[in-house]
């Protein structure tokens, strides 16, 4: 993997930079904040990620590892491809990209050209968990990451199991302030595990449950 490139800036254009690297010129993809940060004749660094395609071996350049690793974490999402994560990335900082993912924040992506609501509902969904948001201020300016888009999905789960809406919601909430860890990873199996587990820990909680289906 070629992790980062440092050489001779031969080339600036609109969305990529040559790189030389003792005779030969790597060209890389990039947005146009790093590019504009490239001066033609100057030594230059970028961080790399290379994409794989069965016909083509693409590199992506990025001014700092936190954009790469972001990058890297966009591709995750199903749907998102290179371009449309460096479209993110051209819009948004790095750390705006984990405080919308770490919180839920769908609108902030449909600001990205080429994302529409569902596209940017499944990035929230997909993403809950694996950005977070860097620091302590930025954690505790989200103390329930990303519950837009995994709180439903318990709900449902655990009325599908006989509870109502609100004994439901009202388990969850009382289940994640015992482990508020297992909130700020927004995993849903484990947030529903963990829930249930609550509730099992007390039989008059698990009564209730039976009185509600009866």
């Amino acid at each position: 993997m070629i992790s980062f490139l440092r050489g001779i800036v031969a080339h600036v254009g609109l969305s990529t930079a040559v790189i030389d690297l003792n005779g030969a010129g790597m060209s890389v993809n990039a947005t146009p904040q790093t590019l504009s940060r490239l001066r033609t004749g100057e030594e230059g660094k970028l961080f790399t990620s290379l994409i794989v395609r069965e016909d083509s071996l693409t590199l992506f350049g990025f001014a700092s590892d936190d954009e790469r690793e972001v990058f890297d974490v966009l591709l995750s999402v199903s749907g998102v491809g290179p371009r449309l994560a460096l479209a993110v990335l051209a819009v948004h900082e790095p750390e705006a990209i984990r405080v919308a993912a770490h919180t839920g924040d769908s609108k902030t992506f449909t600001k990205v050209p080429g994302i529409g609501p569902k596209v940017a509902g499944r990035i929230v969904l997909e993403l809950a968990g694996k950005l977070v948001p860097h620091g302590t201020a930025g954690a505790q300016a989200t103390a329930t990451p990303a519950e837009a888009a995994w709180k439903p999905q318990v709900v449902a789960a655990m009325t599908s199991l006989g509870w109502s809406e609100k004994d439901a919601t009202t388990s969850i909430e009382k289940a994640l302030a015992d482990e508020p860890e297992v909130s700020f990873r927004g995993n849903v199996p484990e947030i529903l595990r963990t829930t249930l587990r609550w509730l099992g820990q007390d039989g008059a909680r698990a009564g209730n449950r039976v009185g509600s289906r009866g």
